[in-house]
């Protein structure tokens, strides 16, 4: 909407009741917060299996906001690991330290999604079946969207309804559909580059040693 205003969607299993708060759980991307999407798909496949599924429009204001983007390459991929509990204090305290100093003075983080395709990916590399440089070639090749994440309650204080609507039987059934689609496009593109790559960069034990 402008460089301040910012149009975004998020989708809430069973409605917002109450003023919007950073309470997601906390195995999250980029950790507890309020996420928002810069588009109305990604949103939607995550609570297209729900009764009362809804789609929110929003607009956020970061006139007043702290706004820290991070780049889509490999500190991304271990600030998503650190969220999610794959990188812990006691296997990588230096690591740790540093991706628990993120939030310092932070009201929102701009960065990609894991999405669907992503998820198989991260897992992967995580688990020590890809390298780095598989992982990095992974986040070039997949076309990943844009979130926002208010980890503030002035951030969320920030965030306006513009719009909100109830998901139809028939979105939901092609959403699930498009959510198995976007998986299975995932775990192909993570074994070509796996082959490709299998011999180049760093496995993720290596890294967080």
């Amino acid at each position: 909407m402008s460089d301040k205003r910012i149009k975004l969607f998020h989708g809430s299993k069973s409605g917002i009741k109450g003023s919007i708060s950073p309470v997601s759980r906390h195995l999250c991307d980029f950790g507890k917060g309020f996420y928002m999407g810069t588009s109305k798909e990604q949103p939607m496949t995550l609570i297209c299996n729900y009764d009362n599924a809804t789609l929110y429009e929003l607009e956020l204001d970061t006139t007043n906001l702290i706004v820290k983007e991070i780049p889509l390459h490999l500190d991304w991929a271990l600030f998503v690991a650190f969220n999610r509990g794959r990188l812990t204090k006691e296997i990588a305290p230096a690591l740790y330290a540093k991706y628990a100093a993120y939030k310092d003075n932070v009201d929102v983080f701009k960065g990609y999604i894991a999405n669907d395709r992503m998820f198989v990916v991260l897992d992967r590399f995580f688990d020590g079946e890809i390298t780095d440089v598989a992982l990095v070639e992974s986040l070039s090749a997949l076309k990943l969207g844009l979130q926002y994440v208010a980890i503030t309650q002035k951030a969320c204080d920030s965030i306006s309804i513009i719009n909100e609507q109830k998901l139809t039987a028939e979105q939901k059934h092609d959403l699930i559909l498009k959510s198995g689609e976007n998986r299975k496009l995932g775990v192909s593109l993570a074994n070509t580059i796996c082959r490709t790559y299998r011999r180049e960069g760093h496995y993720f034990d290596e890294l967080i040693k």
